[in-house]
């Protein structure tokens, strides 16, 4: 529900602020006097584009803001939440325009675009202009009519789970297909491959251990030399180190009580001593071990080789990437074998889930069927009472291949004229006339379609007396249900109002400018009488328009 909308500086508006009633609100004014620039102003925080030449004083910027309440909107809810903003009770929409021409939009004072702007107004704003029929005639529209006529909302939301179920396993199912044609061209390379990778046997770190170890047997003849060289020098020279060391040592021992320092020296000469025995026997070990073997190189020469060709050929670095690769194609190997077995799971899930989707479909059907009738003559009894006495509606229901609302394509046929051709509402432009059938339909599902606040622009174009009266009395009932905001020239529909907005110009200085004042029951009266009388009502035309709005204040 919009709460206020404010305007500045846009049009022949210097500044106004309209508080609307929950109800009906009408808005009423000489022609000329600024409703269709009110509708303007209303429009840009709708989501319309925005242009510099609306601006009133050319060196100021013009802001349009209206002032929203949630009441509770599932689908404002939602639209928050998917562009990331605070859900708040109170919506505050702001509009504005800069001297250059550059437009901004915020909501909450977080900045958006144009797109947003235009869907989230679109679930709190429904703007019926003349011409203006675009909802009218979308199919989806047109088939919510029905459903909400014959109470299956759930029943629609139940079968749009089981579809949307259908339609991911429809998605996955194809998905296998094209995975079981890929492993199909691939399967005998990949086997290949694997057989290739698998007999070569590789280790973790085989390659680069096997490098490192013909390193080590190249080079085991000059190793082993030096390792010889050191431990002779060590342990079976003429003089060997260690022994020298240890006379050494003991000869300083001899005057160790001489000297404070000399028992520690001794001492360290005594570990040097110790160590270099140590080393002499790790010497000994290591050199045991270390054997040139010809034939062992040439087996690490052949084995390495095969490794390196894999590395290239596939074009990695480590044996870890070849073993890697070898376990993918293994996976790959594997799941081909089971990919049949899967696909036979997935086409059984998909048929049990389209079946059941067409059952719940075909449920949905009958029910859209059944309202047909009740519908049609509803909406043509509305019809001849707002002035339409040769226009019929005719809904047509034709099967169609399953989608997110069922198996129907529905189609609301419109004749204005008795002409006998039917035709799609959205080939129609018809003004007024259409406005009036769209505020036929809608005041049939009102209570059952979460609409958002209805305005509905010069709707009583071409009618007048008892047409515009039931017009009146429509609006007045839809607007028990949801608010409605209604610029007319119809007395029987002003009369109807909860608040009615008088919109004026005056003179101010060099200029005109448009203002909007709410009136009080005296002054309804006289405005009223004035649509029925002219600009001095007679007193028959002051009690008429009495009668009117004595019924309704």
């Amino acid at each position: 529900m919009i709460q206020k909308l404010h305007i500045q500086n846009y049009a022949i508006i210097d500044a106004l602020t309209i508080d609307f009633s929950g109800g009906m609100n009408v808005i009423t004014g000489e022609t000329g006097a600024g409703k269709s620039i009110l509708m303007g102003a209303l429009s840009l925080i709708l989501g319309d584009r925005a242009d510099s030449a609306v601006l009133m004083e050319k060196d100021k910027k013009c802001f349009v803001e209206g002032v929203f309440t949630l009441a509770g909107k599932k689908e404002v809810v939602r639209f928050f939440k998917e562009n990331d903003l605070d859900v708040e009770e109170e919506i505050v929409i702001r509009r504005e325009i800069a001297v250059s021409g550059k437009s901004r939009a915020f909501v909450n004072d977080t900045p958006v675009n144009l797109e947003q702007l235009r869907k989230l107004s679109s679930e709190l704003v429904d703007l019926h202009r003349q011409f203006d029929t675009l909802e009218l005639g979308e199919s989806d529209f047109q088939r919510e009519v029905l459903d909400a006529l014959a109470g299956q909302m759930a029943a629609l939301e139940k079968y749009q789970t089981v579809y949307r179920q259908w339609a991911a396993a429809g998605r996955e199912l194809a998905k296998l297909q094209e995975q079981k044609a890929q492993f199909n061209k691939e399967v005998d390379y990949n086997k290949f491959l694997f057989d290739e990778l698998n007999d070569a046997g590789l280790k973790e770190n085989e390659l680069e251990e096997l490098d490192q170890e013909l390193k080590l047997l190249n080079n085991a003849e000059g190793i082993k030399t030096a390792l010889g060289k050191i431990y002779y020098e060590l342990r079976e020279g003429e003089h060997p180190m260690v022994q020298q060391l240890k006379s050494l040592q003991h000869s300083l021992h001899t005057f160790s009580s001489y000297h404070p320092e000399l028992p520690i020296l001794a001492e360290r000469m005594q570990s040097v001593q110790i160590e270099l025995q140590d080393i002499a026997g790790e010497v000994e070990r290591v050199s045991d071990h270390i054997n040139y073997d010809p034939q062992r190189i040439e087996e690490v020469n052949e084995r390495i080789s095969t490794g390196y060709k894999l590395l290239k050929k596939h074009g990695v670095q480590t044996t870890a990437e070849l073993l890697a690769l070898r376990n993918a194609l293994e996976e790959k190997l594997r799941t081909s074998m089971n990919v049949d077995e899967l696909i036979a799971a997935r086409e059984k899930e998909v048929a049990k889930l389209l079946e059941e989707a067409k059952k719940l479909a075909a449920g949905l059907s009958r029910h859209r069927q059944a309202q047909i009738g009740p519908f049609e003559e509803q909406v043509n009894k509305l019809l001849r009472q707002v002035g339409m006495p040769n226009a019929r509606l005719k809904v047509q229901v034709q099967p169609a291949e399953l989608q997110a609302s069922g198996m129907d394509a529905i189609e609301f046929l419109f004749d204005a004229n008795k002409s006998g051709r039917f035709e799609p509402i959205r080939k129609v432009a018809s003004g007024g006339e259409l406005s009036r059938l769209m505020l036929c339909i809608k005041s049939l599902v009102a209570e059952s379609i979460d609409l958002p606040t209805l305005i509905f622009d010069e709707i009583d174009t071409g009618i007048s007396g008892e047409a515009a009266r039931q017009v009146g009395i429509i609006l007045k009932g839809l607007s028990r249900r949801r608010q409605v905001i209604c610029i007319t020239h119809q007395p029987q529909i002003a009369g109807k109002a909860d608040a009615h907005y008088f919109v004026f110009k005056e003179v101010k200085g060099k200029h005109i400018k448009s203002g909007v004042r709410l009136l009080s029951k005296d002054e309804r009266i006289n405005a009223i009488a004035q649509m029925l009388g002219g600009e001095k009502p007679t007193a028959a035309a002051l009690e008429n328009a009495r009668e009117m709005v004595g019924g309704e204040v």
